[in-house]
């Protein structure tokens, strides 16, 4: 029986009924989500890729002194309000030119980011075709636009082919949005054939989060629309920070059009008190290691060790990101595996529903430039020996 602030659900007049009834019937289905306060030393969960959070590289320079003063700790307010600053500006066009984009907008998280975009630059005119697989935040984005919006399956270039010849004479604009690297296995879209499918048409416009290609693929790790070299032919590409960049924020890149308008629309932005300055430049010192420091070629190297050590491995979900996945048959084997890791030491996740289709949870197993061979030698061993 669960209880909060020692409260059973007997005495739910203290909250509306269906609140404690969904927390029940996910408890009981295996599925209530807790925060974790045990956290077993070998690391293959973090979205930290790269070890700049967990290295303690960000903390040098990250915040600098200021011979006019002392720096506010806060912001103060919004960016419209009283939270801009000249520094902040700054930031947008070094980080604009890193991307080899027109412009940049700084948001507090990519849920800000990608819910601020998706919610307001689709009009009911327009339609949206999403991947089923793409985020949460693009979803909530999604949700709340005004536009029609259509599914399609997994990296399916057909269904997308098919969706915008049915169409795009239908609406006004068509926006197709997807993630290059996807949260769930580590695959990648064939961001390649959709931007070839985007070419002939003036009215359809590619949206891409990049939320975990940024420090793992490209020079300089720009990401995986910079390796492909298609930076140009998207209408807004996302960067969020809280992953292989160790730190804090996101970032829209588009033309100035698109962030003069998320200004204007995007309620995410607007009513959001602004990243103070420590964490303005943290995201510089980030970009900085991805200039200086080797920590990606170390992180290329671990997925390449992992992926020849668990060539023979016939459930393991194999990818040339940072993400791997584990499938099992059942959330009840998913927490077997999941103790069995611990006992050895080793921080995994479960991706359970809702986050995953029911009867199809995994193991979701994240690299990083600071594990060791004989780390990974043990992982690949207690995968290798589960059954």
């Amino acid at each position: 029986m669960i209880k909060f602030n020692g409260v059973s659900e007997k005495h739910v007049n203290l909250y509306p009924t269906h609140m404690m009834k969904s927390l029940i019937e996910r408890e009981q289905n295996g599925l209530l989500r807790t925060l974790p306060d045990h956290f077993p030393g070998i690391d293959f969960c973090s979205n930290d890729y790269l070890g700049f959070s967990r290295l303690g590289l960000l903390n040098s320079k990250m915040v600098e002194q200021n011979p006019n003063g002392p720096v506010p700790f806060g912001a103060t307010g919004s960016r419209l309000i009283s939270g801009n600053s000249a520094a902040i500006q700054e930031a947008e066009k070094q980080i604009a030119l890193f991307h080899h984009a027109k412009s940049a907008l700084i948001f507090n998280s990519g849920y800000d980011a990608n819910l601020g975009l998706l919610s307001c630059v689709a009009q009911r005119t327009d339609l949206i075709l999403y991947d089923e697989f793409v985020h949460a935040s693009l979803l909530d984005g999604i949700k709340l636009s005004p536009s029609t919006s259509h599914k399609f399956l997994h990296n399916d270039v057909a269904a997308i082919e098919a969706l915008l010849i049915k169409h795009q004479k239908n609406f006004e604009n068509i926006f197709i949005v997807l993630e290059s690297v996807y949260a769930l296995d580590g695959d990648s879209s064939p961001l390649i054939e959709i931007t070839e499918l985007c070419r002939p048409f003036k009215n359809v416009f590619l949206i891409v989060d990049e939320a975990h290609a940024i420090g793992v693929y490209g020079k300089q790790g720009r990401g995986l629309c910079n390796a492909l070299n298609i930076e140009s032919r998207c209408f807004a590409r996302i960067y969020t920070y809280g992953k292989a960049m160790g730190c804090q924020g996101a970032v829209i890149l588009g033309s100035e059009v698109l962030t003069n308008y998320l200004v204007n629309y995007a309620r995410s932005f607007i009513y959001t008190t602004a990243l103070p300055l420590y964490s303005i430049n943290a995201i510089l010192r980030a970009y900085q290691l991805l200039i200086e420091t080797d920590e990606k070629e170390k992180l290329q190297k671990n997925i390449a060790y992992f992926y020849q050590k668990a060539a023979g491995l016939r459930h393991c979900v194999k990818s040339q990101s940072a993400i791997h996945s584990f499938t099992v048959s059942s959330l009840e084997q998913a927490e077997r595996l999941e103790r069995q890791l611990i006992e050895k030491n080793m921080h995994v996740r479960i991706m359970k529903s809702p986050t995953v289709k029911p009867s199809s949870e995994r193991v979701r197993i994240s690299l990083h430039s600071f594990n060791t061979r004989e780390e990974i030698d043990l992982l690949v061993e207690v995968l290798s020996k589960f059954h």
